[in-house]
């Protein structure tokens, strides 16, 4: 038995406001619909395996940090 192709898709809930914003941000793009946006962003993510925060490389260490800081106080960026 066939099933349609309403029948291989579920409903996602997000705010409105995101939809809105999502909606805003397509405009002018070849995105038909926040849902076509949605779906490509989902499957990019999906593709890369992983989320950010499963990434094996380590952030700045706090050297690296305060070296950034004390670049930024000599430009002038910081106090």
């Amino acid at each position: 038995m066939r099933k349609r192709g309403s029948a291989l898709r579920v409903t996602i809930k997000i705010p409105r406001e995101l939809y809105a914003k999502v909606a805003e941000l397509i405009a002018d793009t070849s995105f038909r619909s926040v849902s076509d946006f949605t779906v490509h962003v989902l499957r990019d993510v999906v593709a890369g395996g992983k989320l950010a925060d499963q990434d094996p490389t380590p952030g700045l260490t706090v050297r690296e940090v305060e070296l950034i800081r004390r670049r930024l106080r000599a430009l002038g960026y910081l106090e």
